[in-house]
């Protein structure tokens, strides 16, 4: 008998990042079917619980406590109960915590499963009208415009449509260096993926 018949499973579950019919009936499923979740924030989660009459018990995880309780539930798992990860909003482990976790998970031969589900960045990149054939993603920028600067030079050799997430407050001196790094390069911004008010604005960088 392998760890992975003994052990448990640690499934990652992607969740809405705004409509909340983007939660799939399997994420819906597994939430409910697992020992513990995880979450980034248990006081988003349980929102999120109560609406989908889900009652597992939750356990925080995020950036500040996740190296003291990757131990916990890696001990968890061994002992032979499923949990689930979540973050606030999207896929655990992309510019969210979540890669420590499965990465700790795979290093003691506990077997993990990644449900596919809602994921912003990649819906940003298919709406945008930019290619896609080829896309880096980088994530949030520093905060730092010096080092701001040094990121976007080092990305400008990359043959491919780039991907950022930034906060509204720092738009305007990103987009500012972007004209000055990256002139005439055709740009899209998207806000609000899969709410309400979902918009995108299309142009290069000098019109933006």
């Amino acid at each position: 008998m392998t760890h992975h018949e003994i052990y448990g499973t640690l499934y990652v579950v992607p969740t809405p990042i705004g409509n909340l019919e983007d939660m799939t009936f399997r994420a819906i499923r597994i939430l409910k079917e697992v020992s513990l979740v995880a979450a980034e924030d248990t006081r988003q989660t349980k929102q999120l619980f109560h609406y989908f009459d889900i009652s597992t018990p939750l356990v925080s995880y995020h950036e500040h406590n996740k190296h003291q309780r990757e131990r916990m539930l890696i001990d968890y798992l061994k002992q032979g109960k499923s949990l689930a990860l979540v973050s606030d909003a999207g896929m655990p482990a992309i510019s969210d915590p979540g890669f420590e976790m499965v990465h700790a998970a795979i290093q003691a031969s506990i077997k993990v499963v990644v449900l596919p589900g809602a994921n912003a960045a990649i819906c940003a990149l298919v709406g945008s009208g930019l290619p896609t054939q080829n896309f880096y993603f980088y994530g949030f920028l520093p905060r730092k415009r010096k080092e701001v600067e040094t990121v976007l030079k080092e990305l400008q050799s990359i043959r491919g449509t780039l991907i950022f997430y930034e906060s509204p407050y720092r738009l305007k001196g990103t987009l500012k260096l972007l004209h000055e790094q990256y002139k005439g390069r055709k740009i899209a911004l998207a806000r609000e993926i899969s709410k309400r008010f979902e918009e995108y604005l299309r142009g290069t960088t000098d019109e933006m």
